[in-house]
């Protein structure tokens, strides 16, 4: 059995998940701790469940979502798996993290570099990879099928999509994305974003105004 903890973390709120079952083997996606006391509050969680965290995860790699990448993976010594696009984000996280305020000493390179035909498998479990661009080149959904549950970084939102404004933003794209690889899901799929609260995937087919359908067409 699947089970999913959500943290809000950083002056962004960026969820940070961490994804378990049964053998307490887990994965820790998009890490957004900046702050100590939230530090302690993740190192805290994955104690006190007894987890061992097996691999780190970034669904995209903006500055919001890998703030906390090196400080993970050194402390729980793990690697760091992502799509091959982000590496030219990583590049330049210093510079635009003070732009934001953000102080970055040093930045987690990508380990491993996953796509759509790298399932990722921990435990017992497998979550599948969803190739997503459109909010910005790199972008990846993690999908638990049985649990039901999707994972979309910034590519869906409850009511909203990510924004097409930044660096390798692209509205069609990201529209194609979320018809093509997230709306084809069944209805009842639980949405965790990469900020604010969870959702549903046919809620949003019906009430999200960015690609919302409606009922008429139903």
């Amino acid at each position: 059995m699947l089970h999913i903890k959500q943290f809000g973390f950083n002056d962004f709120q960026v969820n940070t998940y961490v994804v378990y079952d049964d053998t307490k083997e887990c994965l820790i996606i998009d890490p957004g701790m900046y702050y100590e006391n939230e530090k302690t509050e993740f190192e805290e969680f994955i104690s006190t469940n007894e987890l061992k965290p097996v691999l780190l995860l970034n669904t995209h790699a903006h500055i919001d979502h890998i703030i906390a990448n090196k400080f993970v993976a050194d402390l729980y010594h793990i690697k760091l798996a992502a799509h091959k696009e982000c590496e030219d984000f990583l590049k330049h996280a210093k510079e635009y993290g003070l732009t934001f305020g953000i102080k970055l000493d040093e930045i987690k390179t990508i380990d491993i570099f996953i796509d759509e035909n790298t399932p990722l498998r921990f435990g017992t479990s497998v979550l599948e990879v969803f190739y997503t661009p459109g909010h910005a080149d790199g972008s990846l959904c993690f999908y638990a099928k049985e649990a039901g549950f999707v994972l979309t970084g910034d590519v869906l939102f409850y009511q909203s999509i990510g924004r097409t404004d930044l660096p390798t933003g692209n509205y069609d794209l990201l529209q194609e994305s979320i018809w093509s690889k997230l709306f084809t899901l069944p209805d009842e799929t639980t949405v965790y974003s990469g900020h604010g609260p969870e959702t549903a995937i046919n809620y949003e087919k019906l009430h999200n105004p960015f690609v919302a359908i409606g009922k008429d067409f139903l």
